[in-house]
C-alpha cells in the first residue's frame, strides 16, 4: 500500500471514530480543542491536521508542484 493510501486509510478510520463518538456522546467544543488527558479527542485535531498536511505535501510532490 502506498504512503498516500495509508494516510487516507488512517484519516478515514479517525473520521469514523470521531463520528461514532459524536453520535454516542456528543462533542463539546472544549473537548475538541483542549481535551483532558486520556480523552478520546486528546490530540485528535492536531494529529488529523498533520496527516492531512502530509497528504497534501505528497500529492504536490507527485505532481511536481508546491504550495
Amino acid at each position: 500500500m502506498s504512503e498516500k493510501q495509508e494516510l487516507i486509510t488512517k484519516m478515514l478510520e479517525m473520521q469514523k471514530k470521531f463520528m461514532d463518538f459524536e453520535h454516542e456522546k456528543g462533542v463539546d467544543m472544549e473537548d475538541y480543542f483542549v481535551a483532558e488527558e486520556g480523552h478520546l479527542l486528546q490530540g485528535f485535531r492536531q494529529e488529523y491536521m498533520d496527516l492531512a498536511n502530509k497528504l497534501v505535501d505528497l500529492a504536490h510532490a507527485e505532481k511536481g508542484s508546491h504550495r
